[in-house]
């Protein structure tokens, strides 16, 4: 069995014994939950719920604002107690609906789905559409947007990024072990909108146990495989996952399906599954809540609207001083302003650290060593200093743009520099000014 991967990268730590045998368990939230109705790229959902209202689990909370939108739905029942700007684990405020949990976990009637086999793809992507899903690997991109392409012919690949690369994460690897028949179905219906591509399901080669019974699972299905990759990071980057599993490359402007591929994380996939089969809008997601600050860290289904400060009770509490907390994994999570920040669709996971790594930077030594892993072969120390020197126009003749973000500079840097954040704050100011 091959195992492929793209060039660069780098080989950190995978710290995934913490909770690699913990098998996801539902978490009940506490009082309140806040749903911030920008949880994906586009615009911002409408609010159409009032003050005092009593909602129920999976009730409408929020109306998508256009096509490249999402809804927002109620993961709890309750009643709503303000609609108002709300702090977020990127550091910004954003509108939100704030929901008491009345603790009773009342539903909405849910019909008996139609069977997804009669429906037409038009069908298939409202049903996807009015569950409110979206890129649950982070990206956050509506995913009724990214499957109904133009022609849907040309997709000759639906890739389902099971890599896990990011340290620490484990959920996806346990939703794979748990849920392996759930997202074979959730391939067969996304399949069944590309008449010409194969299913691929892309698992790194440390994931012997997921990459098993997804054999098992799709043996029988002709147009489904799976696709053993190296474990390195950061493969499961969309862009090196589409060259190891297909050869092709693409650039920064360009979106995979001009490659004749669409991307699927195994969260997405799994709430396809439960939106045709189930009925299901998304309400909850599975993350990681781990570190070494923890007793007891675990993979947690998660209501989304959850505050983060409740989690941390979940898995054991604090058995060390916790010194700094990241959404995400530590290559590409954002560190929290507060825990008094909400669980998002997009959020992978929670890592609790008993230590502060970051140290003060010291001068870059020239070695070359962010050049030889950057996947996307960039000279990341001069951009680094391009961009903290403002200087806009030669970042983009340095290819500046192309940046993945993945952090594989940083973590080699002898100096110390924090070189990914300072080319994607410049990255993000540029394609702020293009947006306006």
């Amino acid at each position: 069995m091959a195992h492929v991967t793209f060039k660069g990268g780098v080989f950190p730590h995978k710290r995934k014994r913490f909770t690699r045998e913990k098998a996801l368990e539902k978490f009940r939230p506490g009082r309140e939950l806040v749903y911030p109705l920008r949880q994906h790229i586009g615009g911002t959902a409408v609010p159409v719920v009032a003050v005092g209202e009593r909602v129920l689990e999976g009730q409408l909370l929020a109306e998508a604002s256009g096509d490249i939108s999402a809804r927002i739905h109620a993961s709890v029942s309750g009643t709503v107690t303000a609609i108002e700007p709300r702090m977020t684990a990127s550091g910004r405020e954003l509108l939100s609906v704030v929901l008491e949990n009345d603790g009773l976990y009342e539903q909405m009637p849910v019909e008996q789905p139609v069977p997804w086999q009669t429906l037409e793809p038009g069908e298939v992507l409202r049903k996807i559409r009015e569950a409110g899903i979206v890129g649950m690997g982070g990206a956050g991109f509506p995913t009724h947007v990214k499957l109904g392409v133009r022609n849907a012919k040309r997709i000759r690949y639906v890739i389902v990024n099971g890599t896990e690369c990011e340290p620490y994460m484990t959920s996806d690897y346990r939703r794979m072990l748990e849920s392996t028949e759930e997202l074979v179905e959730g391939l067969r219906i996304v399949l069944s909108l590309f008449e010409r591509a194969t299913g691929v399901f892309a698992i790194e080669d440390n994931k012997r146990d997921a990459i098993t019974a997804i054999q098992l699972a799709s043996g029988s299905e002709s147009r489904m495989e799976v696709r053993v990759l190296e474990t390195k990071y950061p493969q499961g980057a969309e862009r090196m996952l589409i060259y190891a599993c297909t050869g092709a490359e693409i650039h920064g402007g360009q979106l995979p399906a001009d490659a004749g591929c669409i991307i699927l994380n195994v969260e997405t996939l799994h709430a396809i599954y439960e939106a045709l089969v189930l009925g299901r809008p998304v309400t909850r997601r599975a993350l990681t809540v781990t570190g070494k600050a923890l007793k007891n860290p675990k993979n947690l289904l998660v209501p989304i609207g959850t505050l983060f400060e409740e989690l941390p009770e979940a898995a054991g509490g604090f058995g060390k001083k916790p010194e700094k907390f990241l959404s995400g994994g530590p290559m590409r999570g954002t560190e929290l302003p507060t825990l008094q920040v909400p669980v998002l669709k997009t959020t992978t996971g929670f890592l609790c650290m008993s230590k502060n790594y970051q140290e003060r930077p010291g001068v870059c030594i020239r070695c070359g060593a962010c050049v030889e892993v950057c996947p996307i072969r960039l000279l990341p120390t001069k951009l680094a200093d391009i961009a903290e020197a403002d200087r806009q126009d030669e970042f983009r003749d340095m290819n500046g743009m192309e940046c993945l973000g993945c952090g594989s500079c940083s973590f080699v840097c002898p100096a110390r520099r924090m070189l990914a954040p300072s080319i994607q704050t410049m990255r993000r100011k540029l394609l702020t000014q293009g947006k306006r």
